[in-house]
């Protein structure tokens, strides 16, 4: 798909590894998590689990923990780390900057993440971003998370527009893969992730994205 000047009204962020560099501290909440519970997981490289949401990493975490582990639990203690130490996050470049110019020019903006809703909280609060949303959408809020379309559409439906009509920015193939199968305009982020397949574009700066919106 080719972008036409002036086709798109919203955009739809990812955020970890798109707008916040978050995956190393994801990486030592899940080593914290599992050290509590029993288990060394420390041999897992710290990308192994980026854009996959937390039900199908206790899949394959689960074989690794003791059998009266619970998920419930496990997923709490991971984000209860991520929260209390949702200070070293660090957003990425441009982020901010480019959230700010599009809210100027009134395009409206969602988070659409694969995280947990605390989880999402923290790194909208690390971005000090939440004025600038129309709102977030969790895993916790979708029966289906990425790479199913679920996420995509939901948003879509609460902007009240077409699926393309809307920007997509995401840094994962699993990301990419869901709004591209709801029909949104895909940009994938090179600088974090990379092998998108199906991206209608691919950027090296976030700051990209703004002329998507550009009217002549």
């Amino acid at each position: 798909m080719s972008p036409i000047a002036g086709a798109f009204r919203a955009v739809a962020w990812d955020i970890d590894g798109t707008l916040v560099d978050s995956e190393p501290l994801h990486h030592r909440a899940l080593l914290a998590a599992c050290r509590a519970l029993g288990s060394d997981v420390s041999d897992l490289p710290d990308q192994a689990f980026r854009g996959i949401h937390m039900h199908d990493v206790w899949t394959q975490i689960s074989p690794r923990l003791a059998a009266e582990v619970r998920e419930a639990e496990w997923i709490a203690r991971i984000n209860a780390h991520y929260v209390e130490n949702r200070d070293s996050l660090v957003s990425l470049p441009q982020a901010v900057a480019t959230i700010r110019a599009l809210e100027k020019i009134g395009i409206a903006q969602a988070c659409v993440s694969n995280s947990s809703r605390s989880v999402v909280d923290a790194n909208i609060d690390a971005l000090g971003i939440a004025d600038a949303l129309s709102f977030s959408l969790s895993l916790d809020d979708v029966a289906r998370g990425k790479p199913d379309p679920e996420p995509y559409l939901a948003a879509c439906r609460r902007l009240g527009l077409a699926p393309e009509r809307v920007v997509a920015v995401e840094d994962s193939r699993s990301g990419v893969l869901s709004a591209r199968a709801a029909g949104l305009f895909v940009v994938g982020y090179r600088p974090s992730g990379g092998g998108f397949g199906d991206a209608d574009l691919e950027i090296d700066r976030l700051d990209e994205v703004i002329a998507l919106f550009a009217t002549g």
